[in-house]
């Protein structure tokens, strides 16, 4: 199956949308209803669960918005069993501390105690509650599904008639399924209605940075609806999009339900379906490739592009082909001198086809993220973790002239695998990993470590058929010769509800810490920014995490350092 949100195959874009206000009211109003219901096919009392939220849907038509959400042991298949799971559901509930199912939140609100999740007795007191409050914003939301390219367009309007409390909100567009005829307790025919299938906002949507009186939010967002998620065929006439507005990870103002219109096709339609740049750049050269797809009906034969790294002078690139409908050309883009920064984004932008307008224009550009190489050790190792997979899985190295110095796979086993090399002197290197199964390496991982096992630079794993990263070996600086690494200071540990991260920067600099799990999957982004020098604190939270073994992972100007932890309940 395709995936679809990556760093290196962008099917997801978020453009400005440009047109005036048309579909957000300015009048004040109440809050909307959004009722996230944690459920599964082997729970007894889900269906009564399902009814219950209908029931209130029903009688609040346009004011309550509906997202099952399948998740936990319930949800596991079994057997011949469907799998209606996502890979947002668990981090979802996780911070509800609900103990039982059906389970459901409220606007995610806090109405007593300490946990947001309600037995469904509850759904209808509270809803009628959040229905009663005034709201600071209003969404509005319509949406296009292009049937014959299965291609998804959501235009969103936020519009504050109060001040948020908050500087930042965050917006959340779901793509919701009805309809969908399977397993539940018993009965292989059931009709499983408002089914969250996919988020196209992410794990927790996108950031308004606006969120005064008067302040009106505007964007276009653009997917690809696959044929079926986990075997469970998109049926593309039983779509729903919600789009709601939170403050943070927790607290949901108000939403609602987009307007969903069918089009057949569009005559004149380029699209970009994948981005390739290195996930790190040595600094001096950038090279990049972009796929395309034609995804109207009339054959293209020419189209621009404009591309840059960060503020810099636009490279333009014009291509002439021919290019038949759902047709796909990879075209390598010339290189061009850049400056990169500790962080960096790419930015491409098609446009002119034929020399005509495109009908589609949100499929047109992509925006994709570097960071400057990583400080190495001469001597260093590949750690990788294999998927389920581990037959297709290969990597190399190669040096500025394009010799191999290092290599390893395929691999036969399920497993980590420590394969050490040394670099072989001043250059730019190139390590590139491939998936001969166009999976990337989900559910596993690929890092490079010193001789020690320290983690120096880890790599995305959802990127398809390859990807590739540079480092550069022109200065070389051991991972424990940084002086303000060696002053991090973890407590508690073993940590029990709240830990506190100190260190000392010796100069105002870029940092991220990040929590991951064993399995190498990051569980809370707990902070990004720049900060000034000094002697430095940073508290998370860790009551919403099961007990277990997990990795910090502190990034100082791109110099990362791991240290594990304990989380004990």
């Amino acid at each position: 199956m395709k995936n679809f949100l990556l760093v290196s195959l962008i099917t997801l874009v978020s453009l400005s949308y440009i047109n005036a206000q048309t579909i957000v009211g300015t009048t004040p109003e109440n809050k909307n209803v959004v009722l996230e219901e944690f459920t599964g096919i082997n729970c007894g009392f889900c269906p009564d669960g399902h009814a219950i939220a209908q029931g209130i849907q029903d009688a609040n038509p346009d004011d309550v918005i509906l997202i099952n959400i399948h998740q936990g042991s319930f949800a596991s298949p079994s057997g011949s069993q469907p799998d209606y799971r996502t890979p947002w559901g668990n981090a979802i509930a996780g911070q509800t501390g609900l103990t039982g199912y059906p389970s459901g939140t409220v606007n995610r609100h806090l109405f007593s105690g300490s946990n947001t999740a309600l037995g469904r007795s509850q759904w209808s007191s509270t809803a009628n509650q959040i229905m009663g409050q005034a709201s600071y914003l209003n969404v509005g939301a319509e949406a296009q599904i292009i049937t014959s390219t299965r291609q998804l367009i959501v235009n969103v309007e936020v519009y504050y008639t109060g001040d948020s409390p908050l500087s930042t909100n965050m917006l959340n567009v779901a793509l919701i399924q009805n309809n969908v005829i399977g397993w539940q307790t018993g009965n292989n025919s059931y009709n499983h209605m408002h089914m969250l299938r996919h988020l196209l906002t992410g794990q927790w949507g996108e950031v308004i940075s606006e969120t005064s009186e008067g302040s009106l939010y505007s964007n276009s967002f653009y997917y690809e609806i696959p044929e079926d998620y986990i075997d469970i065929p998109a049926v593309l006439e039983n779509l729903e999009v919600a789009v709601f507005v939170a403050e943070n990870h927790q607290e949901i103002i108000s939403g609602t339900m987009a307007e969903v219109e069918l089009i057949d096709a569009l005559d004149i339609d380029a699209g970009i379906i994948q981005t390739k740049i290195p996930q790190t750049s040595c600094g001096s050269e950038l090279s990049a490739a972009v796929t395309i797809k034609n995804f109207g009906s009339t054959e293209l034969t020419s189209f621009d592009f404009e591309y840059s790294v960060n503020d810099e002078a636009a490279q333009t690139y014009n291509w002439t082909g021919n290019l038949a409908q759902s047709e796909t050309t990879t075209i390598s883009l010339p290189s061009f001198e850049i400056i990169a920064n500790q962080s960096n984004e790419f930015n491409i932008l098609m446009s002119n086809p034929n020399s005509s307008v495109d009908e589609l224009p949100q499929n047109n550009g992509a925006k994709v993220s570097f960071e400057k190489t990583a400080f190495l050790p001469q001597s260093c190792k590949v750690a990788i973790l294999t998927d389920n997979n581990p037959e297709e899985t290969t990597w190399d190295i190669k040096n500025g002239a394009g010799e191999i110095i290092a290599q390893g796979g395929p691999y036969n086993a399920t497993s980590i695998f420590l394969e050490p090399f040394e670099w072989t002197g001043n250059d730019c290197y190139t390590f590139t990993i491939y998936d001969a199964g166009d999976n990337g390496l989900t559910g596993g991982f690929y890092r490079i470590v010193n001789s020690s096992n320290q983690l120096i630079w880890e790599g995305i794993t959802d990127f398809g058929t390859e990807t590739s990263a540079e480092f550069s070996y022109d200065e070389v600086m051991d991972i424990n010769s940084i002086p303000d690494l060696h002053e991090v200071n973890i407590y508690p540990n073993p940590i029990i509800g709240t830990a506190h991260v100190e260190f000392t920067l010796i100069q105002q600099s870029t940092v991220q810490l990040d929590l991951y799990n064993i399995l190498g999957k990051r569980v809370i982004q707990i902070y990004e920014g720049r900060m000034p020098q000094g002697l430095k604190s940073i508290n998370f939270n860790t009551s919403d995490l099961e007990e277990g073994v997990y990795f910090t992972r502190l990034s100082i100007d791109g110099v990362i350092q791991t240290q594990k932890v304990s989380v004990l309940k």
